[in-house]
């Protein structure tokens, strides 16, 4: 049998609380390791493709380098599109065509 879907936590005044919470700190948490650690990495979208390179994070986007772009630009990925990070990628969750 599978488990219920999971449903947002919502006070009687309809704001969002517990898992609005865990999902800020999470944004907060990788936003932060980003800025620590996220330099130079690959960029792959939801199917795996390269993206580009970070170059560093500013605001709340990623920097890409324009070396890795093919029009020698900068481009930015929000950081809402940032789905995990490890030591060698950051993995977006949207397809590379489906960036804003």
């Amino acid at each position: 049998m599978l488990p219920a879907p999971l449903k947002p936590n919502v006070k009687a005044g309809g704001t969002m609380t517990q898992s609005n919470e865990i999902s800020d700190r999470i944004a907060k948490d990788l936003k932060a390791r980003l800025e620590q650690e996220g330099e130079h990495l690959q960029v792959k979208d939801a199917n795996g493709e390269h993206v580009g390179t970070v170059d560093h994070v500013e605001g709340n986007q990623l920097k890409l380098t324009r070396s890795g772009s093919p029009d020698g630009q900068h481009h930015y990925v929000p950081l809402e599109q940032v789905e995990s990070m490890d030591e060698v990628a950051v993995y977006l969750n949207v397809a590379h065509s489906d960036l804003e």
